[in-house]
């Protein structure tokens, strides 16, 4: 199956301006206009970096991503909550599988509508990302 570029139409560069999605052979690469130059950036690098930083988030807050998850399901029964950590405990399998199927056009376009956006720069680092309905740490991020 040809890998997908997860976040394809949730990316911007440093000037705002949306990154384009094309495939070299069968692999997914985002495009950053860099003065005329484009500059075909793997798209797996990407969003990566955007993953590993969502996996942070994670991190330590399993219990309650359970039970909001339960919760919104409208199934807070305990077997619903074992699949459901046990979904999160495996995650790397989740995530493996994501870069094979990609995020659905529809739930893609969801997350932009919600303002969610990935900003990179020319050599395809992830400088912010903008989750809207984050409420930011101590420190600010």
């Amino acid at each position: 199956m040809r890998q997908q570029a997860i976040f394809a139409g949730l990316i911007y560069d440093e000037n705002d301006n949306p990154v384009e999605t094309t495939y070299i052979g069968e692999e997914p690469c985002y495009v950053v206009n860099d003065s005329g130059f484009r500059r075909h950036i793997p798209a797996r690098e990407v969003d990566q970096q955007v993953v590993r930083m969502m996996l942070d988030q994670v991190k330590g807050h399993e219990d309650i991503l359970t039970e909001q998850a339960a919760r919104m399901m409208g199934q807070e029964d305990i077997f619903t909550r074992a699949i459901i950590q046990n979904q999160i405990k495996n995650i790397d399998q989740q995530i493996e599988m994501l870069f094979q199927t990609g995020i659905p056009e529809e739930g893609r376009a969801y997350l932009g509508m919600m303002g969610f956006r990935i900003i990179i720069n020319l050599h395809g680092e992830v400088i912010k990302v903008e989750q809207p309905g984050i409420i930011p740490d101590e420190d600010g991020e």
